[in-house]
């Protein structure tokens, strides 16, 4: 696969004084620019919109087709002939670019990932319908379609389909002299790359060295005097999200892939790490609201159905809330203010329940929280909860006591409070656990088992507890 420098145009472009006046100080296109190119495509004018948009980044020119509207795309690219290069639909957003490529032939795909490395390649292709890329890979040049169909027979968002296949390997009984001069005479070496790994003969890793040692040893030193013995080695199925966590926890720049039985098949650079962590980040986010994608570019059809299906879960689980409160409906009617009370408790516990159940998903989402220190988390929460209770509830109680002047009912609410808080701590940090402990991702399922509890306990406390306390009206 061909490797896409980034580095010089970037360089170049902010460089160019009409680059920066496109650009706000938030690194975003400013919106007088993006309305001077579409004017342009408007009017037939594709020269002066190729001249406004040549001096950008490629990430800044797919940034500029995702904000024209879906029906200005398609002109716009045709405009930008030459200028759309692979570079800037690796940048593009998923959906964007889906639309885009639907409008190319095979061929033209085919050429597009033939010069892109192989995980951007895999990327471009991946969410095709199987017709369309099984088109595309008979298109492509052999080499480049056996490295994106072994990188797509890896699990969808494993270390295989994000590695690169393009790496500089060398045995350790080489010196550093013949590494160099390998360096400067091999064409199938990446563009970009930060150490040199060591393997033995049958192709397993056993060390890595840094580009800065070698350059700063002398010619005659043997590769195994200098190499470094520990490195993270990253299997090809790990998921992304553990690979990311591993970059993170190690510091790491680059590690190495291996496959089920060691041998070294590619590379993990740190720049395909940073998309990840900012993608699962939002993903997680996302989960927990039961936005689906949450892309402002995905189809409305899609979005409707995402939301919708969530929509009908909670409607079905807040019935259990009105099972609990037709059981009370005669206390209710007695103690009328009992229902202005009600929203207050079940509102107050889903909040702590939110906060608490984004602790312990971020927690379980970063490695923080493991087997080793999960009950004293549940210990952690259930003290905060007890205390928020306590607090919270003894401003109702005062509150309630001056404005109704009723120690019954004070005392109720007090204790409603407290028993609701501890409550949605407690369910804040257990559900995500037992979600999680049956393999179920806890950010896509835990707002509705969490809000459920939170809902549904917090009347059954609080008008449970009216009804032992023997209101009246």
């Amino acid at each position: 696969m061909a490797d896409n420098d980034h580095i010089a145009p970037q360089l170049e472009a902010e460089s160019n004084p009409a680059h920066s006046s496109h650009i706000d100080e938030e690194d975003r296109l400013r919106p007088e620019f993006v309305d001077k190119v579409l004017d342009a495509v408007e009017a037939g004018d594709d020269e002066t919109a190729r001249r406004l948009v040549q001096p950008l980044h490629p990430a800044d020119v797919a940034d500029l087709i995702e904000l024209a509207a879906r029906d200005e795309r398609e002109g716009l690219v045709k405009a930008l002939a030459g200028i759309v290069s692979p570079d800037v639909l690796a940048e593009m957003n998923d959906f964007v670019r889906d639309d885009l490529l639907d409008e190319l032939e095979p061929q033209q795909v085919a050429d597009i990932a033939g010069q892109l490395e192989t995980d951007d390649a895999v990327a471009l292709i991946e969410d095709l319908d199987r017709d369309e890329q099984q088109a595309v890979l008979r298109a492509m040049e052999p080499d480049d379609r056996a490295a994106v169909e072994e990188a797509l027979s890896y699990p969808e968002d494993s270390a295989g389909r994000l590695m690169q296949r393009d790496l500089c390997a060398v045995p350790e009984h080489w010196n550093v002299g013949q590494v160099i001069d390998y360096l400067r005479s091999s064409e199938d070496l990446p563009t970009d790359f930060w150490e040199v790994f060591v393997v033995s003969p049958d192709h397993h890793p056993i060390g890595t060295c840094k580009l800065s040692t070698i350059l700063r040893t002398p010619r005659n030193m043997l590769v195994r005097e200098i190499m470094a013995h520990d490195q993270t080695l990253i299997s090809v199925d790990m998921d992304q999200e553990d690979v990311a966590l591993r970059f993170q926890k190690y510091a790491l720049v680059s590690a190495a892939v291996v496959d089920d039985v060691g041998r070294l098949v590619g590379m993990i650079t740190v720049d395909d790490i940073v998309h990840i962590i900012q993608e699962e980040a939002g993903e997680d986010v996302l989960r927990l609201s039961q936005a689906g994608d949450g892309d402002i570019n995905e189809p409305l059809p899609l979005t409707i159905r995402s939301r919708m299906w969530w929509l009908f879960i909670n409607l079905g689980t807040e019935i259990l809330s009105v099972i609990v409160i037709n059981n009370f409906q005669d206390l209710i009617a007695k103690v009328v203010v009992l229902a202005a009370l009600m929203p207050v408790i079940t509102g107050m516990g889903g909040n702590a329940a939110t906060q608490t159940m984004a602790v312990t998903v971020r927690a379980l989402a970063t490695g923080q929280l493991t087997s080793s220190n999960t009950l004293r988390m549940i210990f952690r929460e259930w003290w905060i909860a007890s205390a928020n209770g306590w607090g919270l509830g003894l401003v109702m109680l005062a509150g309630i006591q001056w404005w109704y002047h009723d120690w019954a009912l004070s005392v109720v609410t007090l204790l409603a409070m407290i028993l609701n808080s501890i409550n949605a701590g407690l369910s804040g940090v257990l559900i995500p656990l037992a979600l999680n402990k049956l393999k179920i991702d806890p950010a896509i399922v835990s707002t509705i088992f969490v809000t459920t509890m939170t809902d549904t306990l917090g009347f059954f406390f609080f008008l449970g507890l009216a009804a032992a306390f023997h209101l009246q009206g």
